[in-house]
């Protein structure tokens, strides 16, 4: 492969030390966390009372009450048989909340995948001997099948083989879940989201864009060469964004009872696409949420997580924040509309024409292929692009 000749000694170096450094992390959280917590084997039995099982699946007396479709207030201490729950409801409710229970180790693989990407962006992707505009350089920079690889490891790795959880959408809905009391501990809620969303500050959307094993499907199938005609129709980000924000909301009010009167209902447990790592489809709704999202990504560009996910809308709003992002050096540029066109969302156009709250950009690397004057580049927001240039602000 031409990218990896072309790479300099010191580009090698930083590979090593990275991928070093990724098992390093990835050896780390397999010493926290040996086992996964979600292969422990529980028996319940309906003789056995709301108060005795809700420690042992990680959830408030209320919250199970919830998921057995109980009143909140019902008696925790009676045998679930006696508040009418059969074996079979006990079954299913069980192996869904176990299946919610994250393993620590996912954790270090997220990031260490994440720090393999976030270093492929800043140092790796544009190999020094080749540096400078033209048409080999452009073909160097970036190569895709570097990004495919990842995404294949992340569908593979953080979704069939770690399972469902944890995910970036459920950091978002857990940590407010926990606020309403359907689990013991926020501070474990916040830490995870705090996770996430600092992958998602370190680098803009890092882990949406390459970490997210739902998100990698969609961009996978995306990314296949077929349909390309409609592939260049992009849905308004207006539009998008607003569906996004407006179920993100609908969530808030529904979770804490101000809309529905029935406080704990989560509105995305219904069309949760992380189940299908799992192989779990409790909800007709589930099923028809991941094929319509595997359909559409056909020809339309991630959207689950443009219309529907809660930590895409929870990113988009952090990325305003993000330390490394894709910048455009003006001085070089001219707008030649390049980016824009290869660009699958509105993000390139937006940050080109300095929009203070610009589409969300997954990092997916197109735009940095394709400029033919070298004027985009993936780096830190506080370092200038070149000495020229070093008035110059982030266009994002």
């Amino acid at each position: 492969m031409d990218y990896f000749r072309h790479l300099s000694r010191r580009q090698y170096v930083w590979l090593g030390v990275t991928l070093l450094a990724a098992v390093l992390v990835i050896l780390a959280g397999r010493f926290v966390n040996p086992q996964q917590i979600h292969n422990d084997r529980v028996d319940f039995t309906t003789d056995m009372s709301i108060k005795e099982m809700a420690p042992q699946l990680d959830v408030t007396g209320k919250a199970l009450a919830r998921e057995f479709e109980l009143p909140l207030d019902v008696p925790k201490k009676r045998p679930v048989r006696d508040l009418g729950v059969n074996q079979a409801q006990l079954d299913h409710v069980t192996a869904h909340l176990l299946s919610h229970r994250p393993s620590v180790f996912k954790y270090f693989v997220f990031a260490a995948i994440a720090l393999l990407a976030l270093v492929y962006l800043l140092r790796l992707g544009r190999p020094d001997k080749s540096a400078g505009p033209g048409p080999n350089t452009q073909r160097l920079q970036y190569p895709h099948a570097v990004y495919v690889g990842v995404l294949i490891v992340a569908v593979v790795v953080c979704g069939f083989l770690l399972g469902k959880s944890p995910n970036p959408m459920e950091g978002v809905v857990k940590l407010f879940k926990s606020m309403v009391g359907l689990y013991p501990s926020v501070t474990e809620k916040v830490a995870a989201f705090t996770f996430f969303v600092a992958l998602a500050i370190v680098g803009n959307k890092l882990v949406c864009g390459w970490v997210c094993p739902f998100g990698a499907l969609q961009e996978l199938i995306y990314s296949l060469p077929i349909l390309k005609q409609l592939k260049r129709y992009k849905p308004p980000f207006a539009v998008t964004n607003a569906v996004r924000g407006g179920l993100f909301i609908l969530m808030l009010l529904l979770l804490f009872g101000i809309l529905g009167q029935r406080r704990g209902f989560v509105l995305y447990h219904a069309v949760n696409p992380f189940n299908l790592f799992d192989l779990s489809f409790e909800m007709v709704s589930i099923g028809v949420t991941i094929v319509v999202a595997i359909v559409l990504s056909l020809f339309v560009y991630r959207p689950f997580c443009t219309l529907i996910c809660p930590f895409g809308f929870v990113s988009w709003v952090f990325e305003r924040l993000s330390l490394a992002r894709v910048r455009i050096d003006r001085d070089r540029c001219t707008a030649c509309g390049a980016c824009t066109t290869t660009c699958p969302t509105h993000a390139a156009a937006d940050i080109l024409n300095g929009k203070l709250l610009p589409a969300d950009c997954f990092s997916c690397t197109r735009c940095l292929r394709v400029c033919p004057h070298d004027a985009i580049r993936y780096g830190p927001v506080f370092v200038p692009l070149s000495p020229s240039t070093a008035e110059n602000k982030t266009a994002s």
